[in-house]
């Protein structure tokens, strides 16, 4: 046990959760979240924002590096917002596709049928806009942001889905013009775009395949 500690501390939770239960419970989450896919048409149903504050709550809880927790959670449903948003984007995605990916980039994206226009940014009802939050005036020096990052994203993802709703992982590059649409301070470094809704009726994804999980669990 260390010695260090500075934190007060309390009991660690313990669920005893029988092993089959777990099994049970564990599959289940398995299987849902196996049909998770990324969806780019959107439906314009609005979505609770209660169902977004407790799928960021979820994703607050992730580990950090040394308990900073150096994220923010930015969540853009104004319509103008919405549209300045898309509009960047775009022209630095188009920037990306004419000039900047090499070939081989192009290539790998192409069964996706991928290419420079967003309107996702703006058909979406909810749009998460997720910042690495690094050294300010008025913030210390965080660890491992990159990866403490990360993992809330996916537990912001997986809690998403949970709650029936689509998304997707959008990465401009460069992602700096976010600081400038959200109002952030240069502290803050964008690290991903979720457009969160319910996909439109006629949504269609690509049917793509996941490795066999025997492929990537290696057992020592």
């Amino acid at each position: 046990m260390s010695t260090q500690r500075q934190y007060p501390v309390v009991p660690a939770p313990r669920f005893d959760v029988p092993g089959e239960k777990a099994v049970g419970r564990v599959q289940a989450f398995a299987d849902t979240m196996a049909l998770r896919r990324t969806v780019r048409d959107f439906s314009g149903r609005p979505v609770p924002q209660e169902v977004i504050d407790h799928a960021i709550r979820a994703a607050a809880t992730a580990p950090s590096g040394a308990n900073l927790q150096p994220w923010r959670f930015v969540v853009v449903t104004d319509p103008e917002r919405k549209r300045r948003l898309r509009e960047a984007a775009e022209e630095e995605e188009r920037e990306f596709y004419e000039r900047r990916a090499s070939q081989e980039w192009l290539d790998a994206l192409a069964p996706l049928g991928t290419d420079w226009r967003k309107p996702f940014l703006e058909d979406a009802p909810a749009v998460i806009i997720v910042f690495e939050v690094h050294k300010g005036p008025e913030t210390p020096r965080p660890y491992y942001v990159k990866e403490s990052v990360g993992i809330a994203v996916g537990f912001l993802l997986a809690g998403l889905h949970q709650a029936g709703l689509a998304t997707l992982t959008h990465t401009p590059s460069p992602m700096r013009f976010l600081n400038d649409v959200c109002e952030r301070p240069l502290e803050e470094r964008a690290y991903v775009v979720i457009p969160v809704g319910y996909p439109a009726d006629d949504a269609m994804v690509p049917d793509i395949t996941r490795k066999p999980v025997d492929e990537v669990i290696v057992r020592l």
